[in-house]
Formats: C-alpha cells, structure tokens, sequence
C-alpha cells in the first residue's frame, strides 16, 4: 500500500528525549502515515484532513480544544498506557472522538516495579549500593539493617489487574495480603491469592507492613493518602506508589518521612515529575523514587505499541475496539 494511501497518525515526533522511539515509529509506519507535530503545524490545511487518529506516548502530543478543533477527520486518540488522566474525556468526546488505551501490556512490568520497589525499600539496596561504591567506605557497619518481605502484611489499594499481579507474585513470598477496592473480587480470584478483603481502607493501614498504591487517579483519588491516613499506619511501614503521584498529599508525606510516622517510601510516580531540585522528598534518607519506569521495558514499551495500533485500526475500519476509555 501506498504512503499516501495509509491513514495519518499524528505523533509529536521520532526519537530525541520525548519523540516516539525509532522502533515504535518504524512499527506505526507498517499501518500509518506518521505527521510529527511540526509537519502538522508547518501545513495545516493539507495534514489537517490527512490525520484520522493520533498516537499519545508518554503523554505526548498533548490533546488540546484548539488541536481538537483544526483536525477535523479525527476519529480515535490512541493512549499508549493504561493512565489517561492527562486527557480531557469528556471534552474529547465532545467531538465525536473516541480514547483507546493499552491495559494488558501494562499489568505485569507495572507489578515487577511494586515488587522491586518494596525489596529494594525493605532491604535498603539504594544506600546499600552507595555505601559500597563510596571511596570514604573502610568496612560494612554490622547493625546496618533492613527488613523483611517474606511473611510481612502487604495492603493492596486498587485490585485491578495490576493489584492481582502483585497479589500473585507477594503470595510467593508468603505474604499476607490484604486489599481494599471499589468492587470485592470474587471468592475463588481472593482464595488463588490467599487475600483478604478490607472493607474500610483504614483497617488495611493499621494493619499492613507494606502499603502499595495501584489506583487510577480521578477525582475521588486525587490525595486518597494524606496525614490521617499515614498517621494510621504502623511506625515500622513502608509506603509504595506505583499509581499517580496525586494519590499521595506529598507535604504530608515529606512530614510524616521527616518525624517517622511511617518507616519509609518508594515512589515510581510523583507531583510534578520530576520534581523540583529542592523538593524537600529528595533529601530524604528513607525514601527511594524512580523516574516513573513502571511500563520502561523493551518488551512492555513494544506491547503497548501493538496494543494502541490495534485499538486504532479497530476504531478506523469500524471493528469492536479491544480498549476503548469512556468518559464518567
């Protein structure tokens, strides 16, 4: 098939430090015709009617009323990524648009992250690593200490597929695994994982070792976790975010960090990312934050590709769409 026969998906652009990868570029190109943002805005009117579908990766080009309004053949926003709290549903909507993202890649390097970032947090490999490397180090200090995970308490808050990937891969460490979700799971889905379900989020803090944060942000989550809640957890607990960083009231985080309410934190996401240098999270001891790489593998970067491709090809040629978003 042509080139110019292929539909257009607008991208922001290939590769440098926020371009599509080259690879995933030359995957898009097999079913697309890619016009970058500055293709677009060099040739308005012709790109205009070419572009039928825009491919979102992390969370780029960003979805806006005026780009809404001059692309008037737009039929499907592809997300890349489960979170679409960066696009305006029911605004997009509004134009006759549908949203698409990409949940089953997502699910299990979103997992392995939760599981790394309590192992590494429980056991202190972040300072521990340092403390090796450092040329001031002459010996290893023998009450240098970190704690367990195997048969610790972890509290899952959000049991979609990512919170019963973790639940699978704690069960194999002997945790005890309690969780609270909107919807209780099903008997058999609970008693495969051997979990427990709290009604009441606050009996899950009181009671967990390790609480992990898997919740999409939306209003009702927006600093689900703030000082009352961090307050009700044990002294000895580690808090885990690997959902949105507005889940979490940060100044009561910093606070609670500082005056050892809670043991410590390991966070993949924060508000705003990255942080300001002089955020005071940063010069904190007893917190580990990765630049939000849940979904930073070779292989989950290419499935979400595949996945976002398909959703849009379905939405262009009038199929059932595997993952369509709707607006609440």
């Amino acid at each position: 098939m042509a080139k110019e026969e292929l539909p257009g998906v607008l991208i922001l652009d290939i590769g440098g430090t926020q371009g599509v990868l080259e690879n995933l570029a030359a995957l898009l190109k097999k079913h697309f015709h890619l016009i970058t943002m500055k293709e677009f805005l060099e040739n308005k009117e012709e790109m205009s009617k070419k572009i039928q579908s825009v491919f979102v990766f992390e969370c780029r080009p960003t979805i806006d009323r005026e780009l809404l309004e001059s692309l008037p053949n737009l039929k499907v926003i592809g997300n890349s990524g489960v979170g679409v709290d960066h696009l305006d549903l029911k605004m997009i909507s509004s134009f006759g648009v549908k949203v698409t993202n990409t949940p089953h890649a997502v699910a299990d390097p979103t997992a392995d992250i939760g599981m790394a970032l309590m192992l590494a947090s429980a056991r202190r490999l972040v300072e521990g690593c340092q403390i090796a490397v450092s040329p001031d180090t002459k010996h290893f200090a023998v009450d240098w200490l970190g704690v367990e995970v195997t048969r610790a308490t972890l509290g899952i808050i959000g049991m979609g597929s990512i919170g019963y990937k973790v639940a699978q891969r704690a069960r194999a460490f002997n945790m005890r695994i309690l969780y609270h979700n909107r919807n209780r799971r099903r008997k058999e889905e609970e008693e495969a994982v051997g979990a427990h379900y709290c009604e009441k989020m606050e009996d899950l803090l009181q009671q967990s070792d390790f609480v992990m944060l898997i919740v999409n942000l939306t209003p009702e989550t927006h600093r689900l976790i703030g000082k009352k809640e961090l307050s009700l957890m044990k002294p000895t607990a580690t808090l885990i975010n690997i959902s949105r960083g507005a889940v979490i009231d940060q100044d009561a985080l910093v606070e609670a960090l500082q005056s050892k309410v809670i043991r410590a934190a390991a966070l993949d996401v924060t508000y705003p990312e990255p942080l300001p240098r002089d955020h005071p999270l940063l010069k904190l001891n007893n917190i580990i934050i990765t630049p939000h790489i849940g979904t930073a593998t070779v292989q989950a970067i290419h499935m979400m590709a595949e996945e976002a491709i398909a959703n849009i090809l379905a939405v262009l040629n009038g199929q059932p769409i595997p993952s369509e978003v709707f607006p609440k």
